[in-house]
């Protein structure tokens, strides 16, 4: 009859572990199964998975591909409604070219597309295709008795 106290595990499915570094009677001695000196043979010789020696490792050395967002960005000239309350007068006219004749825009922001954020607007302004404009800066336009003109209502432009 079969019962726990008989049973046993078939021959040649359990080995006794390895004992490293006992002696050269066990078969691992002397250098233990780490070779000759090295790195990697001192106690604290650890080195993570890419490491090559100090050089620098094959993962560095190789060329990154892949998706990037950065290279689909929409940048934006942004002019919040701080500036512009302090630049321009009641009614003058906000455009592309009054912002660069005020020095609001300059270099390269010259020519990108031109967001207005939410600031503080004390006086009524007229905005002449500007590109983009957020949401809370529309509200408050519209609060002082601004207008919008010709704008993509808050989408920027193509191209």
């Amino acid at each position: 009859m079969l019962k726990l106290n008989s049973l046993s595990s078939p021959k040649g499915t359990t080995r006794n572990r390895k004992r490293i570094g006992r002696g050269q009677s066990s078969g691992q001695g002397t250098q233990a199964g780490k070779g000759h000196k090295g790195q990697k043979a001192r106690g604290s010789g650890k080195v993570r998975p890419g490491f090559s020696g100090g050089g620098k490792p094959l993962y560095m050395r190789l060329p990154k591909v892949g998706f990037n967002n950065a290279n689909f960005t929409k940048k934006f000239a942004i002019v919040p409604l701080d500036i512009l309350d302090k630049k321009f007068s009641d009614g003058q006219e906000v455009s592309r070219t009054s912002l660069i004749a005020q020095g609001i825009l300059k270099g390269v922001k010259r020519h990108l597309p031109i967001k207005v954020l939410q600031g503080n607007l004390s006086r009524p302004l007229n905005f002449v295709e500007i590109d983009s404009f957020s949401q809370a800066a529309r509200a408050k336009i519209e609060a002082c008795g601004g207008s919008i003109k010709n704008s993509n209502k808050g989408k920027p432009s193509q191209g």
